[in-house]
């Protein structure tokens, strides 16, 4: 987003009824970052903060993202927070391979504070790999992440977040990180691009919370059976997973949960179980692990598109490519399998 940012001035209602009010109302429209949409609880949450920021409630709601309970946000609003204040931020680069982030406070304008980040810092930190003199980074499902395809602005980014934290702590109000620092998987702009990321949400008496809840226990405990019982036929299939001597053995425990009709995060738990025991090298050359981990994922993330495609066809949606990939962030092929049915459920009550 741009680092430029306009002073808040109370455009939203100061009183509690009316930042209620005001967040049901924004939260009907459909130009919101999909997270947002019909959820006002995440929009108040982001207006709020954005209050305590002094920075309008469609800054807040586009940039503010909450990962693992904590508030993140693009190094670009991170600057535009440092230069709100008045404080002077310079970035250099050579738009290849390093970039220097400097911050010359205005109540301490002799002292400049400078942070450098460089390809050879990033591949200490296992944000990517050198290879071939170039930056390596692929995600879960083997494609280039931002590290690989836009370096410059990923250092541009470390550095500016880094001397930011060093520099003006005071300015920040805990947004000290970006989400790609959090862990999620981001775009050239910083902006998270899977449905991982977490937003405010309420919890019921009695309900579990998905987002703070091992994804195993919350696949037991929304479908209504205890959690020692993960699926309807009782068994502890991702227990099994673990103890299973390779990857093939966990590619049919997959099936078998599959099957029973384990839940989206649960079947996740257990590939990523596979994924783990494929990268072991194998005691034998005919091992194939790798192959049948690869094809299990690829069928959810197929099976997980057909039920979008379906669901948008069924509510008479049109433009099917460029709507998904802005409610996604990203395009169905990038988008985790857990996002896609996400979005699924969301339009299917319109259909």
């Amino acid at each position: 987003m741009s680092t430029e940012i306009v002073k808040h001035q109370g455009s939203a209602p100061a009183n509690l009824d009316g930042s209620v009010r005001f967040a049901q109302l924004l939260a009907d429209a459909d130009l919101l970052p999909h997270q947002f949409v019909n959820k006002p609880a995440n929009v108040l949450y982001a207006v709020e903060y954005g209050r305590t920021l002094g920075i309008t409630p469609i800054a807040a709601i586009t940039g503010i993202h909450v990962i693992e309970g904590k508030p993140s946000a693009s190094a670009g609003l991170i600057g535009g927070l440092v230069r709100q204040a008045g404080h002077k931020l310079r970035v250099k680069s050579d738009g290849k391979s390093w970039a220097t982030a400097q911050i010359v406070r205005a109540d301490d304008p002799d002292f400049t504070y400078e942070c450098t980040w460089d390809l050879e810092r990033a591949a200490q930190a296992s944000l990517c790999e050198i290879k071939n003199n170039k930056p390596w980074a692929r995600d879960r499902n083997g494609k280039p992440t931002a590290w690989e395809k836009y370096p410059a602005a990923m250092l541009k980014a470390r550095a500016i977040t880094e001397v930011a934290r060093d520099a003006c702590e005071d300015v920040l109000f805990g947004l000290h990180y970006t989400p790609e620092e959090l862990g999620a998987i981001v775009n050239q702009d910083g902006e998270p691009v899977e449905a991982e990321v977490q937003q405010l949400r309420r919890v019921e008496p009695g309900r579990v919370d998905q987002w703070a809840t091992p994804a195993a226990t919350v696949a037991a405990a929304t479908a209504d059976v205890p959690p020692e019982s993960l699926t309807p036929a009782g068994r502890d299939y991702l227990h099994e997973a673990h103890a299973a001597p390779d990857a093939a053995t966990v590619r049919q425990i997959w099936q078998d949960a599959k099957g029973e009709g384990a839940r989206p995060e649960y079947l996740d738990q257990i590939a990523a179980v596979g994924r783990e025991k494929a990268a072991v090298p194998p005691a034998t050359p005919e091992s194939d692990d790798v192959v049948d981990v690869e094809t299990v994922e690829e069928d959810d993330h197929a099976a997980a598109v057909a039920e979008l495609r379906a669901a948008a066809k069924a509510a008479n949606l049109t433009d099917f490519e460029n709507g998904a990939y802005s409610a996604l962030g990203c395009s169905v092929e990038d988008a985790s399998a857990n996002a896609i049915r996400t979005l699924a459920a969301q339009i299917r009550p319109a259909a």
